[in-house]
């Protein structure tokens, strides 16, 4: 029953109306299933508790009336017995039955044991003598059952019990005769067959089922558990019931010894009852304990439907206008109760209406410059995304900080506001944005670029006009750069970025407006690139070093060389020193590159004193280094350790950036022995005094006079009094840039010492060089002139 229970409540379900519009995700859908489901759970507690109750009462009322029964059957048992053994205790006890039984006269006997017999209305009576002898009435005995009645009477300890006879079991009650002596037994025989069980039966107030069952050598007869349910019989005592598997389901079964002739097959009585007649009366009691669950399930999942709907209904409508305030959208929710979802709801209208103004106040912070009111940078990629053919035109006032400087930052501030208005005016109303300090910027359209630089100049000719701050006129200058809008990024410059690339290139062509020229601006993402393998070239082997030669006019041969690094990218090929050199001075990498160049030059200054040709190397040393004491005490380890000869190359001007530590370090240089060189001279301010008090050994003028030596009068005389100018500080002179030979004869003419240009020499590896100086054509200079190369800045 209590199964049936189970399989009643899982099929448990939903109206298909209601079961359609569920949805899990749902609050009022989870409310109903929450409460249906608390309610079968105390639904299903109170069938189990109802059904277990019952259950345990019945098993109780069978277990007491199978005990009641096994005790009566017990008694009828012993009144039977003493019946039967009182009847055959008259017979043995006659003595006409005595001298009949002595003498061997069987007729009569059997004539008594018959009459006997039907006055105790038994199946069979018997005379078994002593010495096995069997006079039976009514019944026949094999030997083997004989054998075994006899030894169960000869041990004297049964008298009445239970005997197999052809596999059926039999109530055997025997009396002895004594004639004096015992000379065997008179025994009645019954069976105990289903009558007999019936009969039994129906002594008990339940309809019970009643069995002898027998224990042979396979153990006792029946099933599996109803021999259990036996054993665990006879172990109480036949008080204490067990239960086993039946034909009829699960039964309570109590076991009863009963004794027996033959100890080897001990017997014992079976009463069974199955459960299931015990639950037949409570069926009726289930079946409306489940009717009225259904329908008490049914009611709840109805009204709990109702009543989440009446609470969910407002929660999604907030729900709703969450996610529409989440996109952006106006929401406002409906107040329709003063419980706390009507307050839930005032509040988030509340708000939602901070949210919108906030939203508003932080849109125009981020669209606008804080100090102008301009909108700003944002605002204005915005805009130009939306212009169509646009340009961007960024205006720059030029020597902003010293404007602001002279007139305040809030001046400063206004003096941006009113340009901004003036350039929004000239733009036919466009809105101007600031992008930086002193760095304006409009989007217009334009049918081309031509015409965007043109009204780039023109706005630019009318902005400049004076602009009138506390009464007092305030003059600007203006230079606009211009950027096509929708042009594909150059590397990692935007749009706005090239447009301020552009005023940079305007500047520095000295024009009023110019449009971003992409060849001028290169190619920064690639010479990022190149400042990441920069110090693994080094150790990868892509650096070299290029020798030129420096022609000593009055030893006519070459005593010197000047050593030059190259790059040989494996991707890019050959890289520009003046790429790479400045690169390495603005990151800080042109201290391992020097080192480099030390190490290598005085490796290569070892080969050509092997070779024959020992000559002073110079290198040039940039004018960061000169102010790091570390690379100092390298270049001297360096030097003083080989016993090299070096020159060492620095430009005048970066002397003049940290004076006093670069003298102090030219100075180590100098005590150590090693040249200095004042590279570049006249390329920059030169300083009488910073040369004087430099301790040099050379000086270098640079190739721009040199190049045009042969062609400028006024050249010339520069040339020659720098040339005096030296001699009278005791430095030699060095021309760069020779590359004619009346370049080279007007030097030796003005008595310069060496001469280092294309007609002496090009860069060349080590190799090459040897090979040149072992050449004796040293003397025939003027012969000839390399063809005259750019005039780019040398570089190490």
């Amino acid at each position: 029953m209590l199964s049936r229970l189970r399989q009643a409540l899982d099929r448990i379900s939903l109206p298909p109306a209601l079961a359609a519009r569920m949805n899990f995700t749902r609050l009022r859908t989870k409310l109903t299933v929450l409460y249906m489901g608390l309610f079968g759970v105390a639904l299903m507690l109170v069938a189990l508790a109802v059904v277990t109750a019952v259950t345990d009462s019945a098993r109780r009322v069978v277990r007491n009336e199978l005990i009641a029964s096994g005790a009566v059957y017990g008694q009828v048992w012993a009144s039977r017995s003493d019946q039967l053994r009182q009847g055959a205790s008259v017979l043995a006890q006659d003595y006409g039955f005595r001298e009949a039984v002595a003498t061997g006269d069987e007729a009569t006997v059997r004539s008594a044991l018959d009459n006997l017999r039907d006055r105790q209305r038994v199946e069979g009576a018997l005379i078994l003598g002593v010495d096995g002898y069997v006079t039976a009435a009514g019944l026949s005995l094999d030997d083997a059952t004989i054998d075994t009645l006899w030894t169960g009477l000869d041990s004297g300890t049964v008298d009445s019990g239970v005997l197999s006879i052809a596999g059926q079991p039999y109530k055997v009650v025997a009396a002895p005769v004594l004639a004096p002596i015992l000379i065997g037994w008179v025994v009645f025989v019954e069976p105990m067959d289903g009558a007999h069980m019936r009969q039994l039966e129906a002594l008990s107030s339940i309809p019970l089922s009643a069995a002898v069952a027998t224990r042979g050598q396979d153990g006792w007869q029946g099933r599996a558990d109803i021999r259990r349910a036996i054993e665990t019989g006879l172990a109480g005592g036949g008080l204490v019931p067990g239960t086993a598997r039946t034909d009829q389901g699960e039964s309570m079964v109590l076991a009863r010894a009963l004794p027996s002739f033959d100890t080897q097959s001990p017997a014992a009585l079976v009463l069974t009852y199955p459960l299931s007649k015990a639950m037949k009366p409570y069926e009726a009691m289930f079946i409306w304990l489940g009717v009225i669950g259904l329908a008490g399930l049914a009611m709840l999942a109805g009204g709990t439907w109702v009543l989440a709907r009446g609470v969910t209904e407002p929660i999604m409508a907030l729900d709703d206008a969450v996610h529409r305030l989440q996109q952006g959208d106006h929401a406002v929710v409906a107040v329709t109760s003063a419980d706390e979802i009507g307050r839930l709801a005032q509040s988030f209208n509340a708000m939602a209406g901070d949210i919108r103004d906030r939203e508003a106040r932080l849109t125009h912070m981020a669209l606008h410059d804080q100090e102008t009111g301009l909108p700003n940078r944002l605002a204005l990629e915005r805009r130009a995304a939306k212009v169509e053919d646009g340009y961007l035109i960024l205006f720059g006032i030029e020597r902003f900080n010293v404007v602001r400087n002279a007139i305040g930052y809030d001046s400063a501030s206004r003096l941006i506001a009113t340009l901004g208005a003036r350039l929004s005016t000239l733009a036919d109303g466009a809105p101007v944005s600031r992008i930086s300090a002193g760095i304006l910027g409009v989007a217009i359209s334009a049918p081309d670029a031509e015409t965007a630089l043109a009204e780039a100049e023109r706005m630019t000719a009318q902005a400049e006009a004076p602009i009138l701050l506390d009464g007092a006129p305030i003059d600007i200058a203006v230079t606009a750069g211009v950027a096509i809008a929708a042009e594909a990024p150059v590397g990692t410059a935007s749009p706005i970025d090239r447009a301020a690339i552009a005023v940079d290139q305007a500047r520095g062509l000295r024009c009023k407006a110019a449009l971003f020229d992409a060849g001028l601006y290169g190619d920064p993402g690639g010479n990022l690139s190149l400042i990441s393998d920069l110090m693994a070239a080094m150790r990868n082997g892509e650096f070299s070093l290029a020798y030129q030669p420096k022609y000593d006019l009055r030893e006519d041969r070459i005593t010197g060389v000047e050593a030059l690094a190259r790059w040989t990218h494996p991707r890019r090929g050959f890289v520009s020193p003046d790429l790479f050199i400045g690169m390495a001075e603005e990151t800080g990498h042109i201290r391992p590159l020097t080192e480099w160049i030390i190490k290598r030059a005085i490796a290569d200054q070892a080969l050509m004193s092997q070779a024959g040709h020992p000559m002073m190397i110079s290198v040039n040393i940039s004018g960061r280094l000169l102010s790091d004491s570390d690379f100092a005490a390298f270049a001297l380890d360096q030097v003083t350790t080989s016993g090299a000869e070096l020159c060492f190359e620095i430009t005048e001007t970066a002397v003049m950036e940290n004076p006093e530590k670069a003298l102090a370090i030219i100075d180590r240089f100098t005590a150590a022995g090693i040249a200095v060189s004042i590279d570049d001279y006249g390329s920059g301010l030169s300083s009488l005094a910073y040369l004087k008090q430099i301790r040099a050994d050379e000086l270098k003028i640079d190739k721009a006079f040199i190049l045009s030596l042969d062609e400028s009068a006024r050249d010339a005389l520069l040339v020659k009094s720098t040339i005096d100018l030296a001699h009278s500080l005791g430095l030699k002179v060095t021309a760069e840039g020779v590359e004619t030979p009346t370049a080279l004869a007007l030097l030796r003419g003005m008595g310069c010492d060496i001469a280092q240009g294309y007609l002496i020499g090009r860069p060349m590896p080590l190799a090459a060089l040897l090979e040149q100086v072992r050449t004796p054509a040293q003397s025939d200079l003027t012969a000839g002139a390399a063809s005259k190369p750019s005039r780019a800045r040398r570089s190490a």
